[in-house]
């Protein structure tokens, strides 16, 4: 028995030696809880949708009382009015609209006519939970415009719907795999880069570079290279295979140009994450608290990358977090060249974001670097 509680007592003394272990396994699911339940909420909300209102009658104007109606109640869509249609569609094409709907001129005249006119709703499938959200809310809200009707004549008539997707159409499977590579590269550069030196040090090997010339930005650069290297080849090889698993044949959907620029995002958004685990993991000395923290970390820079669940739909305090996450502007970049076919001048700005966290990243994980026991 004593032996036995020699043992017990023993291993309760290695636990209570890493204090940041026990404080992960408090805070994790914590986290886990208000992370996941904000950023998987269900019912998407604050889509935004342009108006362009051609008609200026009173049925055009009943169509925009319904869709303010949707806005106030249930939250989903979150109305924008445009004057230009021109403008309209290219804030669609450069993201910051989900959905255009188009109110023709001489809306409210064909429905007192009998014509059974169409609304023009042009959505941004890339993002396909978006547009399955929007394509139903917006349908159901205008159906209800019936009861509203008070008929001047006797063959009034009820507006349908004309839907077309911007781009081509965009299974869920399919929309997934920027979420999937920047998964990738999450798990890639935690066991590469700074794992590695965290391996040297609980091993011991980490001591035979006190007796080299080597500084720690020739520690720090070396590993991270290689990271690099490693990293970009696996995503790439992700990449790949889960495109052909859901369908997509990159060689006809990606131009030279556009394959250099997804792999540049690659690699931008390696550089960052590695940057970023030299800063987290310079000062660890054992590869159990790599293990604990690894899953921490993964939930809380990849479920509001916005990879899954649109960023629009988060409550303020994620939304705030999603704009400085570089993960959410690797995904917002690699889904418009994959399904936007999007060029450099559709994603100069998460290049330039990813390209500054990288830069700083880097330099911040060189300085906390500790040449030294």
């Amino acid at each position: 028995m004593i032996r036995f509680l020699a043992v017990v007592e023993r291993d309760l003394r290695k636990f209570l030696r890493n204090p940041l272990v026990i404080l992960v396994s408090i805070v994790m699911p914590v986290v886990y809880l208000v992370i996941l339940g904000n950023s998987l909420q269900g019912e998407l909300r604050n889509i935004t949708v342009a108006v362009v209102d051609m008609d200026r009658g009173p049925f055009a104007d009943r169509v925009i009382e319904r869709l303010y109606a949707l806005q106030a109640g249930p939250g989903t869509i979150m109305l924008v009015r445009v004057a230009d249609q021109g403008k309209a569609m290219e804030g669609l094409k450069s993201g910051r609209f989900k959905g255009v709907l188009i109110i023709p001129t001489d809306f409210s005249r064909d429905i007192m006519r009998g014509k059974n006119p169409e609304l023009g709703l042009f959505l941004d499938n890339a993002e396909t939970v978006s547009a399955d959200t929007l394509r139903m809310a917006i349908t159901g809200a205008i159906g209800e415009i019936e009861r509203d009707f008070l008929p001047v004549r006797t063959r009034t008539s009820i507006p349908s719907v004309r839907e077309v997707n911007l781009y081509k159409k965009v299974d869920y499977d399919q929309s997934l795999i920027p979420g999937v590579v920047i998964m990738a590269i999450f798990l890639g550069t935690m066991t590469t880069g700074a794992f590695n030196l965290v391996m040297d040090r609980f091993l011991g090997i980490e001591e035979s570079y006190f007796l080299t010339p080597l500084t720690r930005y020739d520690i720090v650069m070396g590993l991270m290279v290689s990271g690099l290297i490693v990293t970009t080849v696996l995503a790439l090889f992700v990449l790949f295979a889960s495109s052909l698993i859901s369908g997509i044949y990159l060689w006809k959907v990606l131009t030279l140009h556009g394959f250099v620029l997804l792999t540049v995002i690659i690699v931008l958004s390696t550089l960052g994450l590695l940057g970023l685990m030299f800063i987290i993991m310079g000062r660890i000395n054992h590869p159990r608290i790599v293990g604990v923290l690894g899953g921490f970390l993964n939930v809380i820079f990849f479920f509001p990358s916005g990879a899954i669940y649109p960023v629009e739909s988060f409550p303020w305090w994620l939304k705030g977090f999603a704009i400085v996450n570089p993960e959410t502007y690797s995904v917002h970049a690699l889904r418009a060249i994959l399904f936007k076919g999007a060029d450099i001048e559709a994603v100069k700005g998460d290049i330039l974001f990813l390209s500054v966290f990288a830069v700083v990243a880097l330099l911040i994980g060189i300085l906390v670097f500790k040449r030294g026991l």
